[in-house]
């Protein structure tokens, strides 16, 4: 089983009081891939959150590499909050060992504490936010056009 202090510096667990980290460890699951495994295809139905423990993964969409994650990282969480599948393919880059935490395992923590279920919670909606502020300036530093509902109308 995973020691309770691997999980202290994921924002995942910001706020959380050592012995709510301590109950979530039964709840939670662990793999390892090797170099070129495929972890999470895109298009395919994904209820957890992943902490990469140890290696390196990439993330891929249509083909295109858009991120490379290291120990300390997190994937997954899009998937985790809407319940759609993967948008995009995450393979390991090096033998690589992710701990999981899936959906019914954040319900089962809704029932033992609210409190660590509603920080957990802020805390997903916090690291979205600020992964959206990213995307948000890379938008604007390629001076790409938005597209769809609420984009500004073009001539």
């Amino acid at each position: 089983m995973i020691e309770a202090s691997a999980f202290k510096d994921y924002s995942f667990f910001g706020g959380l009081l050592p012995d709510e980290i301590e109950s979530l460890r039964p709840l939670m699951g662990t793999a390892a891939f090797e170099a070129g495994a495929v972890v999470m295809a895109e298009g395919s139905p994904n209820d957890c959150v992943y902490f990469i423990l140890e290696g390196k993964v990439e993330i891929e969409k249509d083909g295109v590499q858009i991120a490379t994650l290291v120990a300390g990282d997190t994937f997954g969480e899009m998937e985790f909050l809407d319940v759609m599948p993967a948008v995009a393919t995450v393979r390991a880059l090096e033998p690589s060992t992710v701990a999981t935490i899936s959906n019914r395992a954040l319900h089962e923590l809704s029932k033992r504490s609210m409190r660590a279920f509603a920080m957990i919670v802020m805390n997903l909606a916090r690291d979205l936010s600020r992964r959206l502020r990213r995307m948000d300036a890379i938008m604007v530093d390629s001076r790409v056009k938005p597209r769809g509902r609420g984009a500004p109308p073009t001539d």
